[in-house]
């Protein structure tokens, strides 16, 4: 088999023990050096901390992975050319022999493929603004409607169309739930402004769940588990809507268009807030790690 399974994770899966699967693009495109190797250490740490195995996902020299050793990581975090790959890249990748960091539809498809159920992320990709114009949405969404696994995240980036993206999981299928609260989190703000119809306050619960979509034996959908940055550590609601505003207007202005849209969308709010933003998403990624590696034990336990 291509997949690559380190020997904790592989014997962690098979014994019931908990696993959380996370992905590698804040590593090699996320973050600067050599913050970002501090910080992908700090992860699986954190991971560990809750009792659980960490399993970053990378594919390297045309290898898929889950697991990564200390060599691995720090090869993500500083080998030049590595390249962003969602799911439909991972065959590319590997026949052509490339290196890669994997993002959020690539990591949950590996992740699942290798028997790891929980997944811990930033934001979800979505409906992209203006997607009347532009038919812009991220592979996540409609990876994420047939692949069974859990994915806990701070809702989905705040420069997407956020009740376009909620519109487009009911449509596809994909159930969510806030944890703890009763609004749908907008990545760098505790609240995006729209509720949300489930709500989950343990992880005990998040495993009943999942337990329950095994139970009905339905499509092998997600369960999206939105867990918000403390309002603490939010960026400012003020200055989020101000500077998203200037790096809307910039992006029309200079034309960029396609993928390249939300890296020079987020660069724009981490320049014009002076790193504000980018200390929101790693409070908010710190916080959905350790939630998930609680839900993975709970999943594991059968509590």
């Amino acid at each position: 088999m291509v997949l690559m399974v380190s020997e904790e994770v592989r014997e962690a899966v098979a014994a019931g023990r908990p696993v959380v699967a996370l992905e590698s693009t804040i590593i090699a495109h996320g973050l600067p050096r050599p913050r970002n190797l501090r910080v992908a250490l700090e992860l699986e740490a954190a991971v560990r901390q809750e009792g659980a195995v960490p399993a970053t996902v990378a594919v390297l020299d045309g290898r898929p992975r889950v697991g990564l050793d200390k060599e691995q990581l720090e090869r993500v975090a500083n080998e030049e050319g590595i390249r962003k790959l969602g799911h439909r890249d991972l065959p590319l990748a590997v026949a052509g022999g490339a290196s890669g960091a994997t993002t959020v539809s690539g990591t949950a498809l590996l992740a699942s493929l290798a028997g790891v159920r929980v997944f811990a992320t930033g934001g979800l990709g979505g409906v992209h603004r203006e997607w009347t114009v532009t038919q812009d949405e991220s592979a996540d969404l409609g990876l994420l409607a047939r692949t069974r696994i859990t994915v806990v995240c701070a809702g989905v980036k705040s420069i997407l169309d956020v009740p376009a993206t909620l519109q487009r999981l009911e449509t596809l299928g994909v159930a969510v739930a806030g944890y703890g609260t009763d609004r749908f989190p907008g990545f760098y703000l505790s609240d995006s402004g729209h509720p949300v119809d489930w709500r989950l306050d343990t992880p005990a619960q998040v495993a009943d769940v999942m337990r329950a979509q095994d139970a009905l034996g339905g499509p092998g959908s997600a369960l999206i588990v939105a867990h918000p940055v403390p309002e603490d550590e939010q960026l400012d609601p003020e200055v989020h809507a101000r500077v998203l505003d200037e790096a809307l207007r910039a992006c029309e202005t200079e034309g960029v268009t396609g993928q390249a849209v939300t890296p020079f969308l987020l660069d724009h709010l981490v320049r014009r807030t002076d790193g504000a933003s980018l200390a929101a998403n790693l409070a908010a990624v710190r916080g959905n790690v350790r939630l998930a590696a609680r839900v993975a034990a709970a999943w594991a336990a059968g509590e």
